[in-house]
């Protein structure tokens, strides 16, 4: 992203969409809702989704949780990006996979990328932050990122955790974190914890949001998960504009 005039438009045309994904046309319709009213319209960014492969998740791949989140991500990633793709992280104890979802390419996409993987670990947060970290470094974007990190539990090394994400908070980096589950289990209270990090004494930005998705994410609404994944980002985007982070 540069100091020019905010483009007028989507990356990708709600025609192009319908062309390549019909689909992804009602999800994209809703994520141009809550991108208006959070100030983002027509703005650009690239588009990350992490997502947990830990034991704990079988059943959210299972009943197409994880897919119905992947398909709404990338209707919002066609309005900030324009290569009708989001870069994917499956991660458990080790990083599972690094590949993609495009516009092209999504029905079905997650099974298929499950299909060629091993045992469900458990929750290695910060090698699934540096395998995004590397990827963004070595895409040569000049566009912020939001990264969305999806996860259903506390991760195997908490100070690791919180070392990569202050160590992010020095990239034009977002995190949106989110959580699959009840609402109530104390599997969250780290998400919490960092999600409230001090700035500037722990960070130099505040670079990350939480949010429960419940335990059926599949039945918050497009309104309601579009207006969450976005709400905060144009906050960070204004702070780290005035930092340098992104011109």
């Amino acid at each position: 992203m540069t100091g020019s005039p905010v483009p007028a438009g989507p990356a990708i045309s709600l025609h192009k969409v319908r062309e390549r994904a019909p689909a992804v046309a009602g999800h994209y319709e809703s994520a141009r809702v809550s991108l208006e009213k959070h100030g983002m319209s027509g703005g650009r960014a690239a588009v990350y989704l992490v997502l947990d492969y830990s034991g704990s998740m079988r059943e959210y791949y299972r009943d197409g949780s994880v897919q119905d989140l992947a398909d709404r991500v990338l209707g919002l990633s066609a309005h900030l990006d324009d290569d009708g793709r989001v870069p994917v992280v499956l991660f458990s104890t080790d990083i599972d996979a690094v590949t993609d979802i495009s516009l092209d390419n999504h029905h079905g996409r997650v099974d298929a990328i499950v299909a060629g993987l091993g045992h469900m670990g458990k929750t290695s947060y910060h090698l699934a932050m540096d395998a995004v970290i590397d990827h963004y470094l070595d895409s040569g974007s000049t566009a912020p990122a939001l990264v969305v990190f999806q996860t259903d539990g506390g991760p195997l090394s908490k100070h690791a955790a919180e070392r990569y994400l202050c160590k992010a908070a020095k990239l034009p980096m977002f995190w949106q974190f989110i959580g699959f589950g009840n609402r109530r289990s104390s599997q969250f209270d780290f998400l919490r914890r960092l999600d409230e990090l001090a700035v500037p004494a722990k960070r130099p930005i505040d670079n990350a949001g939480f949010f429960h998705a419940g335990a059926d994410p599949r039945a918050l609404t497009d309104p309601e998960l579009y207006d969450r994944l976005v709400a905060e980002f144009p906050h960070w985007l204004a702070a780290a504009r005035a930092q340098g982070l992104v011109r």
